[in-house]
């Protein structure tokens, strides 16, 4: 889910095989995707996902990110870890793989797992917007949980899940059983990040939250002041660690800088915000 809008214009099927982005509706193996150029940005893309806005790429530069949650995210990640870190991360829903290819920039040491459910969507991304090869970027075509739930123990120090069908997480995606799958696959002090979307209604933030929160010694939120008042639907980003997350003046600063300013909450905050919520679990919604 993002908030980046493009120019849309009418688009027919093109051939996907050809080499680069190409612009239009494309067949992939979960519905269609449709590439649509950034009007004010010649090197732009906005990819829509069986009618959803999903990812935007900048051919140009790696590091330029225009869904403000993916900023956010990483924000985090930067105020976590220092460029030189050699990250072992693993990015749950890939889409056009915007972050991963930050990571890659950013963290020139990282390796990088993505994985994609769409096989085709998968084979597309790398034709249009040339991704680095792994052990770089990796894509992994698979079930976000059947491959979390394979990983070796203490394997990764990154999770990040932005996994949508529509504008919802998959239930199984959000569970106290896949949070602790994945909390298994972290190193000591690692951090797992999602992509919540939600209504003004805030119900499901708040389960998520919990959940989290039952599982990590240390949890964040990150979100726009209206988004956390409950006065329109988008993302809130809930992160979960063993070890402090966005302590000192540096992330609240650095969310303040975007084009849409965001408020870091600490563990106290994240926990009262979720603490009337009942954690989800794989037998009950």
């Amino acid at each position: 889910m993002g908030r980046k809008r493009a120019p849309r214009t009418a688009t027919a099927p093109v051939d996907a095989s050809l080499a680069g982005p190409v612009a239009g509706l494309h067949a992939t193996d979960t519905g269609t995707a449709e590439l649509v150029p950034d009007g004010d940005n010649p090197h732009g893309w906005l990819l829509m996902l069986n009618g959803v806005q999903s990812s935007h790429v900048d051919l140009a530069d790696p590091l330029r990110l225009e869904f403000e949650y993916m900023r956010w995210i990483m924000a985090l990640v930067q105020d976590r870890w220092p460029p030189e870190a050699k990250l072992r991360t693993l990015s749950l829903g890939g889409a056009a793989c915007s972050m991963p290819r930050f990571l890659v920039a950013a963290y020139p040491g990282s390796r990088n797992v993505v994985v994609e459910i769409d096989g085709k969507l998968a084979a597309l991304v790398r034709d249009w917007f040339g991704l680095p090869r792994a052990p770089l970027l990796k894509i992994r075509v698979g079930e976000a949980r059947q491959v979390t739930e394979s990983l070796t123990a203490g394997s990764r120090d990154l999770i990040i899940r932005d996994v949508f069908a529509g504008a919802t997480t998959p239930h199984a995606l959000t569970t106290a059983e896949f949070t602790a799958a994945a909390k298994n696959v972290l190193s000591p002090g690692g951090v797992y990040v999602v992509n919540c979307g939600d209504s003004p209604a805030l119900a499901t933030a708040r389960r998520e939250a919990a959940t989290i929160a039952a599982a990590f010694a240390h949890t964040a939120i990150i979100a726009d002041p209206p988004m956390l008042k409950g006065r329109r639907s988008g993302n809130i980003i809930i992160a979960g660690s063993d070890a402090p997350l966005g302590g000192g003046a540096g992330l609240p600063r650095a969310l303040l800088r975007g084009a849409m300013p965001a408020r870091l909450w600490d563990d106290a905050q994240v926990r009262q915000f979720g603490h009337s919520s009942v954690v989800l679990t794989d037998a009950a919604g």
